[in-house]
C-alpha cells in the first residue's frame, strides 16, 4: 500500500513538475490562426459535432448489448467443463436475454436502413 501511495506521489509531482516547467519555459506567442478550428488541413465546413442519427445510435445500442454479452461468454468457456450441465443451462438463459432483444429490435424495425 506503502508503495502504490509513493508512485502516485512520485508520478504526480513528476507531473507537476513538467507542467510548471513547460509554462516557465515554454513560448508566450500567440497566432490567431493556430487558434481555429482545424480539421485534416481545410478550414472546418460547419460549426460543431452533428447528432448522429437515429437508426445509428439504435444499432450502436443494440451491438452494445451482444458485445456485453460476447465478454461474459470468455470466462464461461474457461469454466465450461467444470461447470457441466448447470452451466450451459446459465448459459442458455444469460443468452436468451439478448436474443430476446434482438428479436425486439428487428420487429421494431431498429436494424432497417433506409
Amino acid at each position: 500500500m506503502i508503495e502504490l501511495a509513493l508512485a502516485f506521489l512520485i508520478f504526480g509531482g513528476f507531473g507537476l513538475v513538467m507542467i510548471s516547467l513547460n509554462r516557465i519555459l515554454g513560448p508566450r506567442r500567440t497566432n490567431p490562426a493556430k487558434e481555429r478550428p482545424f480539421e485534416c488541413g481545410s478550414p472546418p465546413l460547419q460549426e460543431g459535432i452533428p447528432r448522429p442519427s437515429v437508426p445509428y445510435v439504435l444499432v450502436a445500442f443494440v451491438f452494445l448489448v451482444f458485445d456485453v454479452a460476447v465478454a461474459f461468454l470468455f470466462p464461461w468457456a474457461l469454466a465450461a467443463r467444470a461447470l457441466g450441465r448447470a452451466g450451459l443451462l446459465g448459459l442458455a438463459a444469460g443468452l436468451a436475454i439478448p436474443a430476446a432483444g434482438l428479436v425486439y429490435a428487428r420487429r421494431k424495425g431498429f436494424l432497417r436502413w433506409e
